[in-house]
C-alpha cells in the first residue's frame, strides 16, 4: 500500500467508491454523506491545497482522507480549545472492496506523520454517531473521546469528536 498526496486523476475513483459507500452508510442509519457531499469540488479543493491523500493498492485508490489543520467551531461544544493548533482528518473513507485491510489505519498514520512534520502534538476527528466502525477504530489509534458534537453542516446528526494527543502517547 502507498499513502501519496492524491491529483486531480483520481477524482473519478474516489467519487466512484464514496458513490458505493453511501447506500450503506444510509441503510446503518449514518446519514454523514449523501449525493451532495463530498462531491468533486470538495475533493478538487482539498487537492489544489495539497490536503488530500490516498492509499493506492496496485494502481486503485483504497481510501482518502484530508488531511488539515481546519478544525470545526463546534468542536468547542466538546470542551476542546479549537485555539490550539490540531491535525485535522476529514472525510476520511475506505473503498468497500478494501476493508479490513488496515487501510484507514494507514491514513490515519499519515495525519500523526503530517502532525510531527510541522511540530503539532493534537490530533482531532469527528464521526457520525451512527458510524461504529470509526468509534472502534479511533480509540485503537490512541484517540480519545472528548464528546459528542452537532455540525451546522449537517443538521439534526449528532457526532463524536475525538482527541490524539502526540506528547501522551498511551
Amino acid at each position: 500500500m502507498i499513502i501519496r498526496l492524491a491529483t486531480l486523476n483520481d477524482i473519478p475513483q474516489i467519487l466512484a467508491f464514496v458513490a458505493d459507500a453511501i447506500p450503506g452508510m444510509k441503510a446503518a442509519g449514518n446519514f454523514q454523506w449523501d449525493d451532495d457531499y463530498p462531491n468533486k469540488q470538495v475533493f478538487t479543493r482539498d487537492i489544489n491545497l495539497n490536503l488530500l491523500w490516498v492509499a493506492e493498492v496496485t494502481g486503485a485508490i483504497a481510501g482518502v482522507a484530508a488531511i488539515t489543520t481546519d478544525q470545526d467551531a463546534e468542536y468547542a461544544q466538546a470542551g476542546l480549545d479549537i485555539d490550539e493548533a490540531a491535525i485535522v482528518t476529514h472525510r476520511l473513507a475506505v473503498n468497500i472492496n478494501y476493508r479490513s485491510r488496515g487501510v484507514a489505519t494507514a491514513l490515519l498514520k499519515q495525519a500523526e506523520h503530517e502532525a510531527i512534520q510541522r511540530g503539532i502534538n493534537i490530533l482531532r476527528i469527528d464521526t457520525n454517531i451512527a458510524n461504529h466502525a470509526t468509534q472502534k477504530l479511533f480509540p485503537k489509534m490512541g484517540y480519545v473521546l472528548a464528546g459528542e458534537i452537532s455540525l451546522d453542516i449537517r443538521p439534526g446528526l449528532r457526532f463524536l469528536c475525538y482527541e490524539k494527543r502526540l506528547n501522551n502517547k498511551q
